[in-house]
């Protein structure tokens, strides 16, 4: 299994780009009524910013010995170097969970005493970061700052383009530990993960067939219920699960974001990709269990095993 602590460091790198983000939208101040009872027994309201403020600004700026990177003040260095460390000074009294900044614990507290602080004026919802709230604005303002250069698709996030150019370079990132086989997101890895586990923790009320995971039941619930939420933009039709939507609705816009590492050939679903790619590879991973036969489709080892089980073929 790979090594966790890089993806501490990566993890703890993005809060960090989250912090200067938020400290550049917003200009807080210190706010005398803040009681120090309600910060960590480590460190209290005053102490902190009383060191904050005693902060020396380097000269040629302080470097971090571990990753080469600069910064104006000296206390900022500090709190870089807990990525490093592990260090986690500020602990939650709710729930013992510690943080290395107090402001990440001060955030954290939020998800104790419920405070939304950040609402959105458009629709009304609150939000505990100022940060998330601008990325929601974008579903009202419709902003997709983040361009992919392969295919033109645009995202509101730029997470979400770095997943979306696996698409096109083919980066599977997240190994399974048990297989091997590989995947573009580590949810999906997680869900994949349960299959070797045999955890099936979530059950169909209506017929008992039980599932993996949350998402895989609520749309299997759809076949008892008919419901079909997704609707497509251009012709009305509907789908119950989004992925059939957005196949669905690259008829409409001719989109085929999936390209044929040997002849270019484009498509619009990655399965069909890899069916034609088999023609290029000579791939086989169908095969007969009664004669040993492979075939490059699924659907050529169904029709073939009814010559062995004596079913009449029709073309």
């Amino acid at each position: 299994m790979s090594d966790p602590e890089p993806c501490r460091i990566k993890q703890e790198e993005a809060e960090e780009l989250i912090d200067l983000i938020e400290e550049n939208e917003e200009s807080k101040e210190i706010k005398p009524h803040v009681k120090a009872e309600t910060l960590p027994q480590l460190q209290t309201f005053d102490t902190y910013f009383i060191k904050e403020e005693e902060s020396q600004e380097c000269k040629n700026g302080c470097v971090c010995t571990q990753c080469g990177k600069r910064f104006r003040l000296s206390s900022a260095l500090e709190k870089h170097m807990r990525i490093h460390t592990g260090e986690k000074p500020f602990t939650c009294t709710q729930c013992g969970k510690s943080f290395g900044r107090l402001s990440h614990l001060n955030k954290h507290m939020r998800i104790h005493t419920g405070e939304r602080p950040f609402t959105c004026t458009q629709c009304g919802k609150s939000f505990t970061r100022s940060y998330y709230l601008n990325l929601h604005m974008m579903i009202h303002t419709g902003e997709r700052p983040h361009n992919c250069d392969q295919c033109g698709k645009t995202f509101m996030r730029s997470s979400q383009l770095k997943m979306h150019l696996r698409v096109h370079t083919k980066e599977k990132p997240y190994s399974c530990s048990e297989c091997g086989k590989s995947f573009t997101q580590q949810s999906n890895l997680r869900k994949h993960q349960k299959i070797h586990t045999g955890l099936k923790e979530h059950m169909c009320l209506e017929c008992q067939q039980t599932f993996v995971t949350a998402g895989q039941l609520k749309q299997h619930q759809r076949i008892h219920t008919g419901e079909k939420p997704y609707t497509c933009s251009h012709c009305k039709k509907r789908f119950n699960q989004s992925g059939s939507l957005k196949t669905h609705q690259m008829i409409h816009t001719g989109e085929k974001p999936y390209k044929c590492s040997h002849c270019n050939k484009r498509f619009s679903q990655s399965g069909s990709m890899k069916a034609h790619e088999r023609i290029h590879t000579g791939e086989k991973p169908y095969t007969c269990d009664q004669c040993l036969k492979s075939f490059t489709h699924l659907f050529q080892r169904n029709k073939h095993m009814k010559i062995h089980k004596g079913e009449k073929q029709h073309t």
